[in-house]
C-alpha cells in the first residue's frame, strides 16, 4: 500500500506542473530563476540521494520534483522575473556553497540534509514573492503539490531521517498555499 500511495504522489507531483507550466505560458506566473535553479540542481541530488537512502516506496516524489523543476527552471529565462534581487543572489550563492559538503560527503543520510538546506533556501525567493505577490504564482499547481506532499507522508514505510525532506516539502507547498489563499481573501475584500 505505501509503494501505490507513493506512485500516486509522484504522479500528483508532476500533475502539479501542469497547471503551473499553463499559468506560465499564460503569463499568469512569474517563476523565480534563483527558487527554480536551486530546485532544478537539488531535486536532482536529493533525488539520487533519496534513492540511497531513502523508503523506496516514496522515490515517486523526489523524482517528480527533479522533472518538474528542470522545466520550470528553463522556462524561468523566459517567462520569470526578468531582474535578481539581492535575496536571490545570496540564496543562490549559499547553496552552491552548500553542494561542497555534498560532494566531500560519503554519508547520505548527511547528504540528504545538506540538500534540504540547500532546498530551503531556493525557497526563500519564491516564499518571499508569493508573499508580496501571491498573484504571481498558480494557486492550483502549489494545491497539487500539496496534496502529493501529504499523500507523500503516507507513503512512508519507514520513518527514518530521510523522512525529513517530504515533511519539508509538506511544509513548503503548505506555506505557498496559504500566502496565495491570504493574497486571494485580500483582493476580495
Amino acid at each position: 500500500m505505501h509503494g501505490t500511495i507513493g506512485i500516486i504522489a509522484g504522479i500528483l507531483s508532476l500533475v502539479g506542473y501542469i497547471p503551473y507550466l499553463k499559468s506560465i505560458f499564460e503569463h499568469k506566473t512569474q517563476p523565480n530563476k534563483a527558487t527554480w535553479i536551486i530546485w532544478a540542481i537539488v531535486g536532482g541530488l536529493l533525488a539520487f540521494s533519496y534513492m540511497k537512502e531513502g523508503d523506496p516506496n516514496s522515490i515517486w516524489l523526489p523524482l517528480g520534483y527533479f522533472i518538474g523543476p528542470l522545466i520550470v527552471a528553463i522556462l524561468s529565462f523566459f517567462y520569470g522575473y526578468s531582474s535578481w534581487s539581492k535575496t536571490d543572489y545570496i540564496c543562490l550563492i549559499v547553496a552552491i556553497f552548500s553542494i561542497v559538503p555534498w560532494i566531500l560527503s560519503k554519508h547520505a543520510v548527511f547528504t540528504l540534509l545538506i540538500n534540504v538546506f540547500i532546498d530551503m533556501m531556493g525557497a526563500i525567493p519564491t516564499i518571499i514573492k508569493t508573499y508580496h505577490e501571491p498573484e504571481t504564482e498558480d494557486f492550483t499547481a502549489w494545491f497539487i503539490f500539496f496534496v502529493a506532499n501529504t499523500l507523500q507522508l503516507f507513503a512512508i514505510s519507514h520513518w527514518n531521517i530521510a523522512a525529513l525532506y517530504p515533511i519539508y516539502l509538506f511544509f513548503l507547498a503548505g506555506s505557498i498555499v496559504l500566502l496565495i489563499l491570504k493574497g486571494k481573501l485580500q483582493k476580495k475584500s
